[in-house]
């Protein structure tokens, strides 16, 4: 038996719903939005956004409409996208594609939302077809994504699973690798080994994949190349004694889940010990400081002091995490500068990190599902340094 990766229109039927509640208490009559994370989210319909637009009109009063280039009806049609279709021929195309929008949905003068991501050309181009609308900017689809349904759960326990297993054979490759006594991996064999697994598991294990970019794999690197928090794997060839850290992830269903850990390839040094405990002991108190009630900015401030008082506060680089779901990096942020207050069903990654220059990088992440009472890691693989040992 397969994991099903799609929601059915049931799903969607009731998410929209619930968004128009947020439409209606707002005092708009309706939310219009071209985010392409935004436009799965209601209706289902993943693409890879280009210059032809993608638009989703969401009506107070029940309907919701997909705006879309005729080339891409057949893929919302084979996904089942839970909106009407209105196709237009071409981009720029001799009737700009939001007029075919305007009449679909007719001449009313309405109130309506955009999304602050849209950008001024397509706001513009809308605003000239649809100019019985009022256009305000909004976040409340963006808002509305933070608590996660049970049915978007599933799916990002599942991606928590497959990274599990992605890190599980990362670490076999490297361990095979010095017990046959060959070449160790480059950071690029590595990562694109953790590729093939993660998306290999997924055609083979799962039906009706969701193809997202990117679908799995994740950030590699070693030694001095992992002080830089977002490196990209090198040519460089891992060797005793470095520190190298796998930072991986997966999308199933479009719902992401991040995983990371740092390694050390032989025995650690005092200085290695020292950087990954103080790492996981504030990586562990962060994950405490989780929980509904709490604001993002004191989670955050809770989880990096154990650095600050380690002494390590000048190798801070970055916040605590972020949300995660239907975008690898989204809102709400865990940092100083976010009041957001944690609610149950949000999902948020936990990654301290420190980054000592010229030596190695030291960042352990998992994705957190808040609940009733705390957060748990829907990631579950190892965090301790003895676990995180490659004997060499």
């Amino acid at each position: 038996m397969t994991f099903p990766q799609r929601l059915d229109r049931a799903f969607y039927a009731g998410l929209q719903e619930r968004v128009r509640t947020r439409v209606a208490a707002a005092g708009l009559d309706a939310v219009l939005t071209d985010d392409p994370e935004d436009v799965a989210y209601l209706t289902g319909f993943f693409h890879h956004p280009c210059e032809r637009p993608v638009a989703v009109w969401l009506d107070a009063d029940g309907r919701c409409v997909l705006l879309l280039p005729e080339l891409e009806r057949e893929h919302a049609e084979s996904q089942d996208a839970a909106a009407e279709l209105v196709d237009y021929p071409e981009y720029p195309g001799t009737t700009p594609p939001f007029e075919l929008l305007a009449r679909a949905i007719g001449p009313a003068h309405r109130r309506t939302g955009h999304t602050t991501s849209i950008s001024y050309a397509r706001l513009s181009a809308a605003s000239a077809a649809l100019s019985g609308a009022d256009f305000v900017p909004t976040d409340l689809v963006t808002v509305a994504r933070y608590v996660k349904e049970p049915e978007e759960i599933a799916l990002h326990q599942e991606a928590a699973r497959i990274t599990d297993v992605m890190l599980t054979r990362g670490v076999e490759l490297v361990a095979d690798a010095v017990r046959d006594g060959g070449e160790l991996p480059s950071e690029a064999e590595l990562a694109a080994y953790v590729t093939r697994v993660g998306t290999g598991t997924m055609y083979a294990e799962h039906s009706g994949v969701v193809v997202v970019s990117p679908l799995a794999g994740g950030l590699v690197y070693a030694g001095a190349n992992s002080s830089y928090p977002h490196g990209l794997p090198s040519g460089y060839r891992l060797r005793p004694g470095d520190t190298f850290m796998l930072s991986l992830g997966c999308a199933v269903g479009g719902r992401f889940v991040e995983g990371e850990r740092t390694f050390v390839l032989g025995e650690p040094t005092d200085e290695q010990r020292r950087y990954h405990e103080t790492i996981r002991l504030a990586q562990e108190l962060g994950g405490q400081a989780i929980k509904p009630g709490v604001e993002c900015r004191d989670a955050n401030e809770a989880c990096l002091a154990v650095i600050r008082e380690a002494g390590l506060g000048e190798y801070l680089r970055h916040r605590q995490g972020h949300g995660i779901g239907l975008g690898m990096h989204e809102p709400p942020w865990l940092e100083s500068g976010d009041s957001t207050v944690l609610e149950p069903g949000m999902i948020v990654s936990n990654e301290p990190g420190i980054y000592v220059p010229e030596h190695a990088g030291y960042r352990i992440s998992d994705s957190m599902l808040v609940t009733p009472d705390g957060a748990r890691p829907l990631t579950s693989y190892p965090r301790s340094l003895d676990d995180c040992v490659i004997p060499c």
